[in-house]
């Protein structure tokens, strides 16, 4: 089967899906991915084939920091949108039998598939169903803690979603000689839908339909022949277990301010770090710090004290996957959403938001972590239990069935 995924956004909303690809890869499909033009390396470096949507992840983001009021967010998004709007097509022109499809670009993706006659199944990598458990990530202030509150906050986030896709779906709708006012085709209805991230982290709410599952997380996949840095490798043999920390996607454009405060934050809590560049730019160094560039978290994390990041979905995860405990600083989107999952789960302390960030404030929660030791003995208890996990299976399974029938 020729298996196309689509994905759109920053590196952590396009590594989970070479992981799955590479699984449905050895399950005999085809399997292509459609990203950005930033990602075609790292698609292809997975032993994937790779089709172009069009969009500058990093430029959007230091524009979204740039936005002075939420007018001007939306409308950087909406630009954004109607730009993924003709990629999603000329990506399933080029020929697909299934679309696994992320939650940004799903209306795009139904789209495309009810145009083409191809059936779309949804792969999301965070709640996308509102609940009266809790508020979905981006939800704004609820207003109140009960269920009612929760559902409403959801049903806010999911309206504001569809709000901003609706114009470049009716465009493409027309483009694609579609019903401007029909209802989408049955094909094209993302039914099921499969999320990934594990049900220890998030379980799955009771109130969500029957076809919305919560399966375990996909894990990148190591791009073919990587090997550690001989420089990486000799800094963790040196001393103790460092500090991870990095930002990941975020911060583009404040390396030099970010790199004083972390150098600070390390030296104040005393410990070793290994520092990711990220898009921010990192560069801090000295005895006891390392800058690097990008490492697969499945290898690096295991062999840290403790991680500091933004909590965005993959690298929270790939945290609870090495069983370490962790700093969230997080910065917009679901990132307030997974920093309090950690909070909540028992390895983390309190979350330092982005906007609060100092070298006092980032040194203190980094003692804070390492001093308590149920943050790690907790850490550990759910990374064992993630490894019992095949986020994969039940998707492969159905793909399976479907194929078979």
């Amino acid at each position: 089967m020729r298996i196309l995924i689509i994905t759109a956004g920053s590196r952590g909303d396009v590594a989970p899906y070479t992981g799955l690809g590479r699984r449905l890869l050895d399950a005999g499909h085809q399997v292509a991915v459609a990203a950005h033009p930033s990602f075609e390396t790292l698609v292809g470096g997975c032993g994937l084939d790779y089709r172009p949507v069009p969009g500058d992840p990093q430029g959007l983001i230091r524009d979204w920091a740039r936005a002075t009021s939420r007018e001007e967010t939306r409308a950087l998004t909406r630009a954004y949108a109607n730009g993924l709007a003709d990629g999603v097509a000329q990506a399933v022109a080029g020929g697909a039998d299934l679309l696994l499809t992320a939650f940004g670009p799903a209306p795009l993706s139904r789209t495309a598939g009810e145009a083409f006659g191809v059936p779309v199944i949804g792969t999301y990598l965070a709640p996308s169903f509102a609940t009266g458990r809790f508020p979905l990530p981006n939800a704004r202030d609820t207003g109140g803690p009960g269920p009612e509150d929760n559902l409403a906050a959801g049903r806010d986030v999911l309206r504001r979603a569809e709000e901003l896709f609706a114009g470049p779906v009716t465009r493409l709708r027309a483009r694609l000689g579609l019903p401007a006012d029909a209802p989408p085709a049955p094909a094209a209805d993302v039914r099921p839908v499969f999320h990934g991230y594990s049900p220890l982290v998030v379980p799955r709410p009771e109130d969500w339909p029957s076809w919305a599952e919560v399966v375990g997380y996909w894990w990148p996949a190591r791009p073919d022949g990587w090997h550690p840095p001989a420089e990486l490798a000799d800094f963790l043999q040196a001393g103790p277990p460092p500090v991870f920390i990095g930002f990941g996607s975020m911060a583009a454009g404040q390396g030099e301010r970010l790199s004083e405060l972390v150098a600070a934050a390390v030296k104040r809590a005393g410990v070793r770090a290994v520092v990711q560049a990220g898009w921010a730019g990192l560069s801090c160094c000295g005895d006891d710090v390392l800058a690097i560039g990008d490492v697969p978290h499945d290898w690096l994390f295991p062999r840290t004290a403790a991680v500091v990041h933004h909590a965005g979905a993959g690298t929270t995860g790939a945290g609870l996957r090495g069983g370490v405990p962790a700093v969230p600083v997080p910065v917009m989107a679901d990132q307030p959403f997974w920093a309090s999952r950690l909070c909540e789960l028992g390895v983390a302390p309190r979350p330092v938001p982005f906007q609060d960030l100092t070298a006092e404030a980032l040194g203190d929660a980094i003692t804070a972590c390492l001093c308590e030791p149920a943050h790690r003995r907790r850490a550990a208890e759910l990374a064992r239990g993630i490894a019992a996990e095949d986020g994969t299976a039940s998707l492969l399974a159905h793909i399976g069935s479907a194929n078979a029938g």
